[in-house]
């Protein structure tokens, strides 16, 4: 049997993308919790594995040509897990990369802006109007994207795949971005359509229980203050 994968992570929307993989595909793996609001993400031993302090972030014993592998980066481990399973994406060429283009509209739209717009509602030191309206209407485009395409077919890119694996979980805290589901009917149906997969509720559940209600002082400065700067 092989052996498992290393999984650092923390309950958030990244960390979930790659829990939520893991458990619809059944592969082996055992979690390294990386407490991201007690500054985990700067220990020396995990920015040898994510040089970037960011979770998710694995070590795959059973690398190619039968070498670890170390990977951070959600969109990478998403993908490279896929290709390693053959699950979750397309064989077909045309196929694979309409899936592959809506995972990069994640890294590249979904993730960063619906985080900014969560980021400046919900955690700012102060309320800037500029970025609070800046970012929420951003979400707003980018959800009338998701609702236009889910109004065509039943999943993100045709069949379920690791686009809305990646996807789906920044959909889930839509409330702290200022969206409401009612006003998007097929995104509604396709987010609760994937919220009821057993899997997922499983990758959802993976330490929700160490994830506190409130981000208190310490947390905040971790993840947004000057630590974040200091040379390591």
């Amino acid at each position: 049997m092989s052996e498992p994968i290393d999984l650092y992570y923390w309950p958030t929307p990244n960390g979930w993308k790659i829990s939520i993989f893991l458990e619809e595909t059944g592969i082996p793996y055992q979690v390294i919790p990386i407490d991201i609001g007690a500054g985990d993400q700067f220990q020396p031993n995990f920015l040898q594995v994510s040089p970037n302090n960011k979770m998710p972030a694995i070590v795959d014993p059973n690398g190619p040509g039968g070498q670890p592998l170390t990977l951070f980066e959600s969109g990478a481990i998403l993908l490279y897990l896929a290709e390693k399973t053959g699950q979750l994406i397309p064989s077909n060429l045309r196929d694979r990369y309409t899936v592959i283009q809506w995972l990069m509209f994640q890294m590249g739209g979904v993730g960063p802006m619906l985080g900014q717009a969560h980021h400046f509602r919900q955690y700012a030191p102060e309320q800037i109007p500029y970025a609070v309206n800046r970012y929420t209407n951003e979400a707003t485009r980018l959800y009338r994207v998701l609702e236009k395409q889910l109004s065509k077919s039943e999943f993100i890119a045709g069949e379920y795949s690791i686009a809305d694996i990646a996807i789906f979980p920044w959909i889930v805290p839509h409330e702290s971005q200022g969206q409401d589901l009612a006003d998007y009917p097929n995104l509604k149906r396709w987010f609760e359509t994937i919220h009821n997969r057993p899997a997922v509720q499983r990758g959802l559940e993976l330490l929700s229980d160490r994830r506190g209600a409130k981000m208190d002082d310490k947390a905040k400065e971790a993840l947004f203050g000057s630590r974040q700067l200091e040379q390591r």
